[in-house]
């Protein structure tokens, strides 16, 4: 695996690492359906879109150059009402590495070996599909999978959208319970809409 490629996996597996705090939903206060609709912004701007009120964002640990993931920088997004999370992490692509807003090769090749990786990391993770998306407001390359899984003490739907431009990549992460998909859904498509 090219170290750009570890470099992307490694991000995307740190992300799914921070999923313990699944459980830790439920001591949430419930002032939290009082929080605000935010507007993220990530890539420059090129991938951008607003989570709905209710999520209350907390900030990820800085990314270690041990992991891979020195300069990493992200939040994660709460929802004890819905027990929603949305993770969002951004980094610069290692030795200066430069790619195109919609690089095929980069994206599929990044996401492919995050699939291998989440299959050894999650021994029933279910890959439920792969797509390839172009987001209409910014000409963006996405790719998108979608995965099924036991994580945090109970069965959930995981959507990874992973996308890069210039010198940066950015990974965002939804996941709902299983017995939520429709607002799972609902989520991933107002936030590849960018609205």
């Amino acid at each position: 695996m090219s170290s750009l490629r570890k470099q992307a996996a490694t991000l995307l597996l740190t992300a799914i690492a921070s999923l313990v705090v699944l459980p830790a939903l439920a001591a949430q206060p419930k002032a939290a359906a009082q929080a605000p609709a935010q507007k993220i912004s990530m890539l420059g701007g090129k991938f951008s879109f607003t989570l709905p009120e209710g999520f209350i964002a907390t900030p990820l640990s800085a990314g270690d150059a041990a992991q891979g993931t020195a300069g990493a920088t992200g939040t994660m997004y709460s929802n004890a009402t819905t027990r929603t999370v949305v993770i969002t992490a951004e980094n610069a692509l290692i030795n200066g590495t430069t790619v195109k807003d919609n690089d095929g090769t980069f994206l599929d090749t990044s996401m492919a070996d995050f699939a291998a990786q989440k299959n050894k990391t999650l021994a029933d993770v279910k890959i439920l599909s792969e797509k390839s998306l172009t987001l209409k407001t910014s000409g963006l390359g996405l790719r998108q999978l979608d995965t099924r899984a036991i994580q945090g003490g109970g069965p959930t739907l995981d959507t990874t959208l992973l996308g890069a431009s210039d010198t940066r990549m950015a990974v965002v992460q939804v996941i709902s319970r299983a017995s939520d998909s429709a607002g799972h859904e609902a989520l991933v498509k107002q936030i590849v809409s960018g609205k």
